[in-house]
């Protein structure tokens, strides 16, 4: 199988390297986020300037055609510079849903805003004790003439705090944890009956919580079937999980090369600790696990492309279990090797075990996932 980049795939990648490279070194992203949502609007230009912002889209909607490889090819950059921006939010599950299920007047509304950064999205779907499973869904919307009113709570809503529009999970009929009879609606932020409370997460992001209040919407709110959207969540989070897997090696390769370069610089009796055999074997062990986790991530975006729903859903979950068992080891290592000062808020290296550890947590920990793929009778 030929993993080898094609020459486009190459100036794609090459190009945001450099604009990161330029945009975002560690004392910038300090910066950024303090700055209204936690992350820079002018960066977010840059991105959108680039094409980037419109890569997965069709061209037909004012995009580029770009195909999973490409996603991967970005999220895998976008980790090595932990960026902040609300890229995975806007352009992979908001433009997720919009691309699969959306009307044409939908992405009429939306895509364009989102290709030249004047609009972002935020996903609304975690609920109070809902954990990991997508399906279990109380907020309500009811029919009211033509429209619909939605009342209910959402958390740890990524990107929600600046967010111009809110994807929301919500259910038309049926009980809580039914697999049918939930939709997903667009949402205006600025809605009355939207209240939203934001915070910073621990890797540094903004979220924020979402209370719906008799929040009224059209008849053209909903995406795709508002009585029978759950496939169409999962196949969207699906595609969020292989982004998370690739922006999880761009992480994991800059915390080695990070930790490599501390090792060889850092000295204890009176020389570099790099030189103990004992040390060298760790940094080799973090390697093989980033390179595992490399192989899944390349798994995982060439199975986001299965026809068959449960050989694509059982694929991602098996690349997850590997990617949240390799950052956990190149994370903790990483943080044994810096000692004391990898816990620190100026030592970047804690900055990425952090953003790590929320992408491990994040739609599915390895524990969920690692369920899913043996009930699925594959194995781990």
């Amino acid at each position: 199988m030929d993993f080898d980049l094609t020459e486009e795939q190459r100036l794609l990648k090459d190009s945001i390297d450099g604009l990161l490279t330029d945009s975002y070194d560690f004392e910038s992203r300090k910066k950024y986020m303090k700055e209204k949502g936690g992350w820079s609007q002018a960066v977010w230009g840059k991105l959108a300037e680039q094409g980037l912002l419109g890569l997965p889209f069709s061209e037909a909607d004012g995009g580029f055609g770009g195909g999973g490889v490409e996603t991967m090819i970005v999220m895998e950059a976008l980790g090595k510079a932990l960026v902040l921006e609300p890229y995975l939010a806007t352009v992979v599950i908001g433009g997720g849903f919009l691309r699969h299920a959306g009307t044409d007047a939908q992405k009429a509304a939306h895509v364009p805003g989102i290709v030249d950064g004047s609009k972002t999205l935020a996903f609304a779907q975690l609920e109070k004790n809902s954990r990991y499973d997508l399906f279990d869904v109380a907020t309500t919307a009811k029919k009211k003439g033509d429209g619909w009113v939605i009342d209910g709570e959402k958390f740890v809503v990524l990107n929600g705090e600046n967010a111009d529009t809110l994807l929301v999970t919500a259910r038309t009929r049926g009980g809580r944890r039914d697999t049918t009879g939930i939709g997903v609606f667009l949402v205006p932020a600025n809605a009355k009956g939207v209240t939203r409370k934001s915070y910073p997460t621990q890797d540094g992001l903004h979220a924020a919580d979402i209370t719906f209040t008799g929040v009224e919407v059209g008849s053209d709110a909903a995406i795709g079937n508002p009585d029978d959207s759950l496939a169409l969540i999962e196949r969207v989070v699906d595609e969020a999980r292989v982004a998370l897997c690739a922006e999880a090696v761009g992480l994991m390769d800059e915390s080695l090369k990070t930790t490599v370069e501390y090792i060889k610089t850092r000295k204890q009796f009176g020389v570099a600790i790099g030189s103990f055999q004992s040390l060298q074997h760790r940094a080799s062990d973090m390697f093989v696990a980033a390179e595992q986790a490399r192989s899944m991530s390349m798994f995982a975006t060439m199975a986001n492309d299965f026809e068959n729903a449960k050989e694509r859903a059982n694929a991602i979950a098996a690349a997850k279990v590997q990617i949240g068992k390799s950052l956990k080891f190149v994370g903790q290592q990483a943080i044994q090797l810096h000692g004391g000062i990898g816990m620190t808020m100026e030592a970047k290296i804690g900055h990425y075990f952090k953003r790590l550890t929320m992408i491990e947590n994040t739609f599915g920990d390895t524990d969920y996932h690692q369920r899913r793929v043996a009930d699925a009778g594959g194995l781990i």
